[in-house]
């Protein structure tokens, strides 16, 4: 038969190869082997090498050997439960081994020529293999698993190891040669083996050392296909895109940062300035910004806000939380009246009949006309705008955000629910990212009716940089890895849990308030419910109050009505508040300068990325702060999480060991439509290979953007990476 392209081959089902009947073909595609492509790709998990015989008089006792020799003796008997125990002594002239086999079906004869694949044991003086793999070498065929590299794969439930095998074997023999769709070129450059030669030294290997080059191609090519649908994704939202090229040299965004009361780092003016080049351009920004805890990023976001304000269109936030949301419209305003840029208050209670009153006021004015901006916060739950004067409700900020009143609006989802549109929607920050599906992100995106709004996507949870180049590779990236000038690192301790432990953590609190300062303490993590880990937070809060009767204790967590949560965070900011209990819903967002100390119960249940966060809310001003990890851990990871933390106060850092303590897992989720997770590579592990399979991808659809001189890529690429990815080959 002549050879087959993967793209074909992912055409064909597995029922279609010799040994899988639709039982087993059933049970395959329920473990993702839907198609005989799917089947070439399901790779051995390790590789057994019984292509070296020993003599078994000098085998090695408890490894995986093969012998040879010939049936001396062979005997079956009935045993208890009804089975079948064949006993046989075989020599190869060097010395004997007992074999024993518990298969009724096993046909062997005194005399046979045989091969024994297996673990040799010494029992009451005497060699013993116990079920080995058997070939007959005086008839051998097709079929040996011994004397070879016998490839051992992933078997899901209810398939026998040999039988896939075999399945896999007849598959690749039926398929070869596998076609070819790479240039020479490239794979000279790479020194790769073609595809067909990398199939068969991954599934058929005559020695071991063949199977490392074999992998390497095969691994390429996965990360080459995600990167080539990265790399048109990219080029797509720029080509199909209508964008805006927004004013850079307005009256908004100088006199913001001339009015910052610190230095930009370099990092930020870094960010700015690729930002700017970004919005200057009449194709639409798809940018991440991301950085370490406290490194400055709502400066840089808030400044990409005003250069759509400043050219007359709208900025909008979506946050996750709306604990998050609300920091941010507070942060935001506060930076509005440092900048001199606050409008003027007025009283929007007046009837609907009088609002032409104020037509000609400033708080109508489009902000470039002169320095004001105005901001609005919209969430399921609450409204407020820095230009009235008395509480507003939900439908008056999506009646402003309709007719352009507002400038800059912050919010949750809220923003994307039906009835909220936008007059001209310029800029889309997302925060967060991670928190939010990438549908969501998208309906953000189209509030704008007539262009693509420039999108910036911010995360405060840094991104191994392996883990950028496939989860966001379609992305621009801007990376904040400075932290302003004067923060003090954060002193990390572990305690443990017996009463002297907490009495010294007690002493730590009682220790920064006294100074001054105020505390965080995070409950222990409950995953059963956000109920359940709202009742463990105001049972410790009660603790506590026993135990700090002289301390003022405040309380948040997710179940808090909306107002009662910004009240607690209100009073914590005023400094009305020693003490914080909290849970995670303080995670993010939350500056609190004076706050010196976060002390985490039973840290070891938390995610190390969780960790930093919580870390992060604390070191935000000059003055030494702490954090006190209390646990007894009792898993390795968790161990592993404690070590991480006191070793490194480094976002990046802990992001790349957080990735290498969980593994790769689910790379993609609902982040990228369409992109399957990996099935052969590891980004860690691979990480070269990925930067080298990113710049040939790249550089080959910047050469050949519809990839019209590449069809059988554009094929396979769209076969292997299932339907939602057919709009990149649409003209």
């Amino acid at each position: 038969m002549s050879g087959r392209s993967l793209a074909y081959l992912t055409s064909r089902s597995t029922d279609e190869v010799k040994g899988i009947g639709p039982a087993i073909a059933k049970r395959l595609a329920a473990a993702g082997v839907g198609s005989v492509t799917d089947l070439l790709l399901h790779v051995p998990r390790r590789y057994l090498d019984r292509s070296a015989l020993f003599d078994i008089a000098a085998v090695p006792l408890g490894e995986e050997v093969t012998v040879g020799g010939v049936i001396e003796t062979i005997s079956s008997r009935r045993i208890r439960g009804n089975r079948t125990l064949i006993e046989a002594t075989v020599s190869d002239g060097t010395s004997r081994v007992r074999v024993i086999w518990f298969n009724p079906y096993l046909k062997l004869e005194q005399g046979a020529e045989v091969a024994l694949s297996g673990k040799v044991e010494l029992n009451r003086g005497f060699l013993e293999m116990k079920s080995p793999d058997v070939d007959r070498l005086d008839r051998p065929d097709e079929d040996l698993v011994t004397g070879r590299v016998l490839p051992v794969y992933p078997t899901p439930a209810g398939i026998r190891p040999a039988r896939l095998r075999q399945a896999v074997d007849n598959a690749l023999r039926r398929s070869r040669p596998i076609t070819e769709v790479l240039p020479a070129a490239m794979l000279a450059r790479h020194r790769l083996l073609s595809r067909d030669e990398a199939m068969a030294a991954v599934h058929n290997p005559q020695e071991l050392a063949q199977v490392a080059p074999g992998r390497r191609r095969l691994v390429f090519d996965e990360l080459f296909r995600l990167e080539v649908a990265l790399a048109m994704r990219k080029r797509r939202q720029i080509d199909d895109a209508t964008g805006v090229a927004h004013t850079v040299d307005g009256l908004l965004v100088t006199p913001f940062l001339e009015a910052l009361p610190f230095p930009l780092t370099g990092a930020q003016r870094r960010a700015i300035d690729e930002i700017t080049a970004d919005l200057a351009s009449p194709h639409p920004m798809h940018r991440l910004l991301q950085g370490e805890v406290g490194s400055g990023k709502t400066v840089v976001a808030f400044a990409a806000l005003l250069t759509a304000v400043q050219g007359g269109l709208q900025g909008a936030v979506m946050a996750p939380t709306e604990v998050l949301a609300a920091q941010h419209y507070l942060v935001m305003s506060d930076m509005i009246v440092e900048a001199g840029m606050e409008p003027t208050v007025i009283d929007r209670s007046v009837p609907d009949g009088q609002r032409d009153l104020f037509t000609n006021d400033d708080a109508t004015q489009p902000a470039a006309a002169g320095r004001s901006v105005r901001m609005a916060l919209l969430t399921g739950k609450q409204a407020a705008a820095n230009f009235s004067a008395r509480s507003v409700r939900p439908a008056d900020i999506t009646r402003w955000i309709a007719d352009g009143t507002v400038d800059i609006v912050v919010g949750t989802h809220a923003l994307i629910q039906e009835g909220v549109d936008f007059a001209d929607l310029g800029v889309a920050v997302v925060d967060e990212q991670h928190r939010f599906g990438v549908h969501q992100r998208v309906e953000l995106r189209e509030k704008a009716a007539t262009h693509d709004p420039d999108l910036l996507i911010m995360t405060a949870t840094p991104i191994p940089r392996t883990m950028a180049m496939t989860l966001y590779g379609d992305l621009d990236m801007s990376v904040l890895d400075e932290m302003p000038p004067g923060r003090i690192p954060v002193e990390t301790r572990l305690l443990g849990t017996s009463p002297a432990d907490l009495e010294a953590v007690y002493r730590t609190v009682r220790a920064e308030i006294a100074a001054g300062h105020q505390a965080f303490v995070v409950c222990p993590l409950v995953m059963e419910s956000d109920k359940t880990e709202a009742a463990s937070a105001v049972a410790e809060f009660e603790r506590l109050r026993g135990v700090f009767p002289e301390l003022r204790l405040g309380l948040i967590h997710g179940q808090l009505r909306t107002e009662d949560k910004h009240q607690a965070m209100h009073a914590m900011k005023d400094g009305a508040v020693d003490v914080l209990v909290a849970t995670t819903v303080i995670e993010v967002g939350i500056d609190i300068p004076n706050a010196t100390l976060m002390v985490i119960e039973d840290a070891d249940r938390f995610g190390l990325s969780q960790l930093h966060q919580l870390r992060g809310r604390v070191g935000r001003s000059g003055h030494r702060s702490f954090c006190l990890l209390v646990a007894e851990p009792t898993t390795e990871e968790g161990k592993q999480r404690l070590e991480a933390m006191l070793s490194s106060t480094d976002g990046f850092e802990l992001a790349e060991e957080d990735l290498r303590i969980r593994g790769q897992g689910t790379v993609f989720g609902a982040r990228q439509a369409g992109i399957k997770d990996l099935k052969l590579a590891d980004i860690l592990r691979d990480a070269a290979l990925l930067a080298t399979a990113r710049q040939e991808a790249f550089d080959l659809v910047a050469a050949d953007p519809a990839l019209t001189a590449h069809p059988e890529i554009a094929e396979e690429v769209r076969a292997l990476l299932g339907t939602d990815v057919d709009w990149l080959f649409k003209s």
